[in-house]
């Protein structure tokens, strides 16, 4: 009976979308294109380097010895093996969802355990500094000294995260890799099981580098198609006012715990999609501005719909479940709000205070951020790097087509 319920609902709700679609065929061409051109120019090239080097690194044994040397520090604040130092650095510095395409490919070379690979993917998925620095601090805010308070209360939230998942699941798990936690660092064995891990694979060198570069792709032409899709999806449901009936009922939790009510509608959208919502509450002037801070550090932390549907499509292919994901994505949503709330005067105001007298009147604040000119690189380059790698997976599935 469930399973019925639940077809009527997929189906109704895949007819209900496609009748929106022939609807408002203006509106979703100019939001498909948006999120076209966000994965076009920023999100392909930005990403594809971190996916293929990270699948090289996998694929040499490097990130083997990186988590034999890293044991002693993971296995005792989050409770995963040191590989998962790995994926939480290519997390942090790529975004996501490098963390889980990581966290799948050591969990399929039998390098987590189920439990394991859940606690990793629960803290590894954060969003960039550039996205952070570039798009949301100095694109929409015009102050880049934002960034630095919602970096900190980001990845300080997400380090914290790790360390409440680490107690997730210690019944379901045997006790047979406590004792690693104890063994002492060796290069010796770090060198040994880099090079036994290199040996396993006995692909060809080019083959190697072919199938990085083919799996990056495929993962990022995904990304690219959600993005896109969630674009169109948040664009839909305002027009056929869902999102401003759902944000009335968060007006008034909004006004029960002290918050702007204003800030329900971008809150909503943000909870799909983290641009636009970050977009919008950029767009409010806001009393005070504490609160604009507050949700966009949680919507930042929740990573949005957009990002999640992402990881539970990469994640999909293994055993690794999604419902504890998605309850760390609360889980540091509340936290990076919570630090936001602490760290807001000491990081924010106080360095506007001592920064007021060194900044020129005539020149604008944003035009000094480095995130800035590295946004605008990837907004002129972006195209010609997907467009360049597009063609390379081309020719290498018509050489591999060719050969069988």
């Amino acid at each position: 009976m469930k399973q019925i319920i639940k077809t009527l609902m997929l189906a109704g709700f895949t007819i209900f979308f496609a009748f929106t679609l022939i609807k408002f065929p203006q509106d979703a061409l100019e939001a498909s294109i948006r999120g076209l051109d966000m994965w076009w120019e920023i999100v392909f090239p930005s990403l594809l380097p971190f996916f293929i080097i990270a699948d090289l690194l996998l694929s040499f044994g490097v990130v083997r010895f990186v988590g034999v040397l890293f044991e002693p520090i993971m296995r005792p604040l989050f409770n995963v093996p040191g590989a998962g130092s790995f994926a939480w650095i290519m997390g942090m510095a790529s975004g996501y969802p490098t963390g889980a395409k990581i966290s799948v490919r050591l969990r399929e070379e039998k390098q987590l355990t189920q439990i394991e690979a859940e606690r990793l993917v629960s803290f590894t998925n954060a969003s960039s500094p550039l996205f952070i620095f570039g798009a949301i601090s100095v694109g929409f805010f015009h102050d880049p000294k934002l960034g630095i308070l919602l970096a900190i209360c980001h990845y300080v939230g997400n380090a914290m995260v790790g360390i409440c998942m680490r107690f997730y699941g210690r019944k379901a798990e045997a006790p047979k890799q406590q004792n690693n936690s104890r063994r002492k660092v060796s290069l010796k064995r770090a060198f040994k099981e880099m090079h036994e891990t290199r040996l396993k694979d006995s692909r060809p060198l080019g083959e190697i580098m072919g199938d990085a570069v083919l799996n990056s792709i495929k993962t990022l032409v995904m990304v690219g198609g959600f993005i896109i899709l969630f674009s169109v999806l948040t664009k839909l449901l305002f027009l056929i006012d869902i999102t401003p009936v759902i944000a009335v009922a968060f007006q008034t939790i909004f006004s029960l715990i002290g918050l702007p009510v204003e800030l329900a509608l971008p809150f909503i959208s943000g909870l799909f999609e983290i641009t636009i919502g970050a977009n919008l509450i950029s767009k409010e002037s806001i009393d005070p501005f504490l609160s604009s801070m507050i949700i966009v550090s949680f919507i930042l932390g929740f990573n949005g719909f957009s990002v999640q549907a992402q990881v539970a499509s990469i994640i999909s292919k293994t055993d690794i479940r999604f419902t504890p994901y998605f309850m760390a994505r609360i889980l540091h949503g509340f936290i990076a709000g919570m630090l936001v709330i602490i760290l807001y005067k000491p990081l924010y105001i106080n360095r506007q205070v001592i920064e007021l007298d060194q900044i020129p009147v005539s020149k604008p604040v944003y035009q000094e951020n480095t995130m800035y000119y590295v946004l605008e690189l990837f907004n002129q380059f972006g195209p010609i790097v997907t467009m360049a790698f597009l063609f390379i997976s081309a020719i290498i599935i018509f050489r591999r087509l060719k050969r069988y």
